[in-house]
Order: structure tokens, then C-alpha cells, then sequence
């Protein structure tokens, strides 16, 4: 028996019919399962192994989009995303980057909402008009995407655009300060926070701290502008 193929829908998209090993659903829970236990490399390779065995799965000659309702289709593209996640982590963009396309072509829809991590990637690599034409894809009116755009005009000009940065400092006030805090505890408060119900702006702000912090350790210009810029408004 097979263990694993496309099934075609109605709907143009494929539902990933699949056991044992192509089994998405249980291959990424068991990476959770081996993370939340504290072997993070192992969860890591875990999800990487679970996306080899997908790509071997995707004709790479004809658009192939995955059912999002059907669950171990959509188990499949969280593994994708996840894994993005995981090379990201490890400064690997390139990689990442790669994930994140096969993601975006499974998945024209984006419901992980992959474009934004693909964004930083790109601006990593200073891969700048890729980046251009991923930003559009980044909701609007999002302290991503602001902090995208700040970044990427200071990658290019070694600048801040003064009008950019009013506005993120007075629309996203907790992200900029979070920005320019000299400390980003992920302590105990945070944590009951950010995983209740309604996380507060602030503990939202902190996340998005935590999900880039790789960047600024590499890059602590950017965030060294954005302090100078702080430091400048209370003189």
C-alpha cells in the first residue's frame, strides 16, 4: 500500500493523504512533545527530517497547493514554517528563506502568515528588491511591518526616515520601547502573559523582541538607532 500521495479536491488544492512517516500530525507533535521535554536539536531535526520527507513528495513541475481544512495537509506546511523557524533561529536565512517560499507556494493563502519572517530573512541576506516584493505581503498597520521598513531603510542608507520613525514611536509605543530597552526578561509575568487569552500590547511587543533578538545581536546598529533616537527625544 502506498504510504503516502496528492489527493486531488475539488477545489484545485490536494489533500496530503499520508501514514507512518508522511503522518504530519503525529511527526510534528512528536516535535513538540521532544521540545517542551528540552532536547530543542532534536525537536529541531525532527521537523527538518518531516519536510525532506514532504519535498520528495511535491512534483516540482506543476503548482501543488495543500488543503488547509484537511488536517495532515495542514500539518505539513506547520512543519514547513516551523522548520523555516528553527534555521532562522540559527541564523541559517538562507535556508529559512528557502522554507518559506516552498511554503508560500503550497500555501498562496498564508495562514501562518510566513511572509513576515521571509521579510526579515530577505533584509538578512540584503536581498533587498526580494524583500520589496514580500512586504506588500506583510498585513498593514502592523508593528512588523513598520519595524520591517525602519530596518530596511537602515540597511540601506544607514538611516532612520524621520517620518517612519515618529510614526513608530507613536503608534507602536510599547514596540518601541521594548525595542530599546536594554532588557528583555522572558520571566515569569511575561510567560503568563503571553499565553493568556488576551496578551497585553507590551508582552506582544516582547515576543516579537524574543522572535528577532538573532538579528540585533548580529546587527546592533539598528537597534543602536533606534535608541539614539529615544535618547534624542528626551533631550
Amino acid at each position: 500500500m502506498q504510504k503516502a500521495f496528492l489527493n486531488p479536491t475539488p477545489d484545485q488544492t490536494f489533500e496530503l493523504i499520508g501514514e507512518g512517516e508522511f503522518n504530519f500530525v503525529r511527526a510534528l507533535a512528536r516535535s513538540r512533545e521532544v521540545q517542551v521535554a528540552g532536547d530543542v536539536r532534536q525537536a529541531c531535526e525532527i521537523r527538518y527530517q518531516a519536510f525532506r520527507r514532504l519535498a520528495d513528495l511535491i512534483p516540482g513541475d506543476e503548482e501543488t497547493i495543500l488543503e488547509w481544512s484537511h488536517p495532515n495537509s495542514r500539518a505539513a506546511l506547520e512543519v514547513i514554517h516551523a522548520s523555516a523557524v528553527d534555521h532562522f533561529l540559527i541564523d541559517d536565512f538562507e535556508m529559512s528563506a528557502a522554507l518559506l517560499e516552498l511554503l508560500l507556494d503550497l500555501d498562496p493563502e498564508d495562514h501562518l502568515e510566513g511572509s513576515e519572517l521571509l521579510a526579515f530573512d530577505y533584509l538578512a541576506m540584503n536581498e533587498t528588491e526580494s524583500f520589496d516584493e514580500v512586504i506588500d505581503n506583510v498585513p498593514d498597520k502592523s508593528a512588523s511591518r513598520e519595524l520591517l521598513l525602519l530596518w530596511s531603510a537602515h540597511r540601506r542608507d544607514g538611516q532612520l526616515p524621520e517620518g517612519a520613525l515618529s510614526h513608530f514611536r507613536s503608534r507602536f509605543a510599547p514596540f518601541f520601547d521594548e525595542f530599546t530597552a536594554a532588557e528583555h526578561p522572558a520571566d515569569d509575568a511575561y510567560l503568563r502573559d503571553i499565553e493568556s487569552e488576551r496578551p497585553s500590547v507590551a508582552a506582544q511587543a516582547r515576543e516579537l523582541w524574543l522572535r528577532t533578538e538573532n538579528l540585533w545581536a548580529r546587527w546592533p546598529d539598528f537597534i543602536g538607532a533606534l535608541r539614539s533616537a529615544k535618547q534624542a527625544v528626551k533631550q
